[in-house]
């Protein structure tokens, strides 16, 4: 019986190493920024956002100081974000964004980015603001399952 178990753990360990070792981390994050940065787009569309909520998992937890605090996976997390990234759509008139680094690791991943945007609000003020952030993604199955947004 031990045998087996140590068999098992070995063999278990193993397909983790060996999925680990095939996942494209760069690939990965070069398509889940590009996704991320078409939303902010003026002319994003529906079908941007939708492109980009495939990156996620459908319980993702989503903590973006100071707005969104909690990091807490919810079972309707993608949906939350949906609607929330919707009322935003086509809010910009300009948007630009840079990926300066990342670094990855086993099902984590950290972006270091910068953007700035001109817009106008739904009341028809304008808004402009330019950031450095640090996003850092929990990755589980291939997807982010935690998205911690840290900027300036």
């Amino acid at each position: 019986m031990k045998k087996l178990f140590i068999c098992l753990a070995g063999f278990a360990f193993f397909s983790a190493s060996t999925l680990a070792d095939e996942f494209d981390y760069d690939a990965f994050v070069k398509a889940y920024f590009n996704a991320q940065v078409m939303t902010q787009q003026p002319n994003a569309t529906e079908e941007d956002l939708e492109h980009y909520l495939s990156f996620l998992t459908d319980d993702v937890g989503n903590q973006h100081f100071p707005n969104a605090p909690d990091d807490s996976r919810e079972p309707d997390g993608k949906d939350m974000m949906r609607k929330g990234m919707g009322r935003y759509l086509g809010v910009h008139t300009e948007y630009k964004a840079e990926l300066i680094d990342y670094q990855y690791g086993f099902n984590a991943v950290s972006i270091k980015h910068k953007f700035s945007a001109k817009g106008k609000r739904a009341d028809g003020s304008e808004f402009s603001y330019s950031k450095i952030a640090l996003d850092v993604l929990e990755l589980e199955n291939g997807k982010v399952s935690v998205i911690r947004r840290y900027s300036e």
